[in-house]
């Protein structure tokens, strides 16, 4: 059985017991979190929302909030003295699911 949902603008295939990295929540850890946004749910049965499930949701648990590794944005222009370096840390949410209910 497996759901997918849609959380941080993106669209997110889980299963239960599996830990998915998804954009920054405003959760602490070890807190429980809920997914109302449930585009489909795929089991005994297959349902498809419209554009969401009505009264599905999928609960999890916030295991760590973090940032992933820098990455260097580096801009330059030849022959114009034109060159730019910044970097950038995305925020995540590590978040294991526990439940899916239709």
């Amino acid at each position: 059985m497996y759901a997918v949902i849609e959380t941080g603008g993106k669209q997110v295939k889980v299963k239960l017991g599996q830990e998915i990295y998804i954009e920054k929540l405003d959760s602490e850890e070890q807190q429980n979190v809920r997914f109302d946004k449930v585009l489909s749910i795929v089991g005994k049965k297959t349902l498809i929302g419209t554009p969401y499930v009505s009264g599905a949701y999928v609960e999890g648990k916030v295991l760590k909030q973090g940032r992933k590794k820098k990455i260097i944005v580096f801009k330059y222009k030849k022959r114009k003295d034109y060159r730019r370096k910044q970097g950038h840390r995305q925020s995540y949410t590590k978040v294991l699911i526990e439940k899916i209910t239709e």
